[in-house]
């Protein structure tokens, strides 16, 4: 370790490994870590906060092996060390203002993360804004373009339409040309801020079947591609709104994992349609690197130049970290919640 870089640092922990967010401290002896292979290693400005966190933090999500333990994916930084390793992505050198995004470790002072998983901070984005950039944009170019396969005139449904994937998602089937982009929220001003977003319409689902809803805003057709979070209480309505030869890409189970009551499964024939799940976390890095250059060649220039947003609802300092996941848990949020290394 460079005598200029601390052995030590303030990080994020979990009292007893894991709990509610009361069990979130900050643990000043937390070592550095140590860049290896194609590492390097980044002095935190910022990070954000993502729902597995929250999954984490209770125990209830799958790291990848090899993965520190400490909270977090996305961050922004500077450069502080670069191994002398050939597997170090060429044009990266010490002192880079960069973002990007890791395995985990991000909740912390500093990060050892792959320098072909970061990506060139622009002049024009602070560092809170570059840091809640990778994990839900990566997993927004993911959903709709790899596994949804979505093709310019097609339409989609992205539920969860306030939750930062799918502002990034709004956002990305505008900027691609889709001829309806359609979201579920949990009221009127979510669904009104996700059409200020580019969102053809909305649908509450507290007050109305939205499935239903989306039928008669779609002539009976449904829609394309549809991007779930929710998974078994939605399933059934995914099958009734999705359209013929649609995608239904499945990301997550915030309304269970297990269907209750008969499911015409049928409807796979009559609609020939498709069920996939995916994650981005598990994926190698040579599929990860494959999303950061689609990220940085389309979505890049559009950030730049003011057409691409990150909507932050709320901007805390790390040791207000509790604070923040208990605000991700209340579910009223517009955006993302970031995290200042204070």
């Amino acid at each position: 370790m460079s005598s200029s870089i601390p052995t030590t640092m303030k990080a994020v922990d979990i009292r007893n490994g894991k709990g509610d967010a009361s069990a979130l401290f900050i643990n000043d002896q937390t070592p550095v870590p140590q860049p290896t292979g194609s590492q390097a290693l980044v002095k935190i400005k910022a990070f954000g906060l993502n729902r597995m966190d929250l999954l984490q933090r209770e125990g209830n999500y799958p790291v990848p092996a090899g993965a520190p333990k400490t909270l977090g994916v996305e961050f922004s930084g500077t450069i502080a060390q670069l191994p002398d390793s050939s597997d170090v992505e060429h044009g990266w050198k010490v002192g880079d203002e960069v973002f990007g995004l890791a395995y985990g470790g991000a909740y912390a002072e500093y990060i050892a993360v792959s320098t072909h998983m970061l990506i060139h901070k622009p002049s024009e984005l602070s560092w809170e804004i570059c840091a809640g950039i990778p994990e839900t944009w990566i997993t927004a170019t993911q959903a709709l373009f790899l596994i949804g396969e979505f093709k310019k005139g097609q339409s989609v449904l992205w539920h969860a339409g306030a939750s930062s994937v799918s502002i990034a998602g709004i956002q990305l089937a505008k900027g691609e040309g889709a001829s309806a982009i359609y979201v579920t929220a949990s009221s009127q001003e979510k669904i009104d801020f996700c059409k200020n977003l580019g969102a053809t319409q909305g649908f509450n689902y507290k007050e109305s079947n939205w499935s239903e809803e989306l039928l008669k805003a779609t002539d009976g057709k449904g829609v394309d591609v549809i991007v779930d979070f929710v998974g078994a209480s939605y399933f059934n309505q995914n099958l009734d709104a999705v359209a013929r030869d649609g995608r239904i890409v499945n990301l997550g189970f915030l309304g269970g994992n297990t269907l209750k009551g008969d499911v015409d499964i049928g409807r796979f024939l009559r609609k020939r349609c498709r069920f996939e799940g995916s994650s981005l976390r598990s994926r190698d890095e040579t599929y990860q690197g494959k999303l950061r250059d689609q990220l940085v060649e389309h979505a890049l220039p559009r950030f730049k130049d003011g057409r691409f947003h990150v909507p932050v609802e709320k901007v805390f300092k790390m040791s207000e970290v509790k604070q923040a996941h208990e605000l991700m848990e209340s579910n009223q949020t517009k955006g993302k919640l970031i995290c200042v290394v204070d």
